[in-house]
């Protein structure tokens, strides 16, 4: 019995590890980066700021995106919520 533990846990563990690698590299595609958090933090102007407040990081950082790209962000009328 004591065998079977002593195989049966690291490879558990091993498996383990492997699919949490996969889910981190998933999800560092999709988080936000530190360097964009903090230039919108020295940047934001009040409507960014606002989205910021009422609807996430999410929202403020592609108004943020889209005024540095030119875009139309400051005609934007912040989303609805459900």
């Amino acid at each position: 019995m004591t065998v079977w533990f002593v195989v049966a846990v690291p490879l558990v563990m091993m498996f383990f590890a492997l699919a949490m690698e996969r889910v981190e590299t998933r999800l560092r595609h999709v988080a936000v980066q530190e360097e964009e958090v903090e230039e919108f933090l020295e940047q934001a102007r009040p409507n960014e700021v606002r989205a910021l407040y009422g609807h996430g990081i999410g929202r403020a950082l592609e108004l943020f995106r889209l005024r540095r790209l030119g875009g139309r962000a400051a005609r934007l009328r912040p989303r609805k919520t459900r």
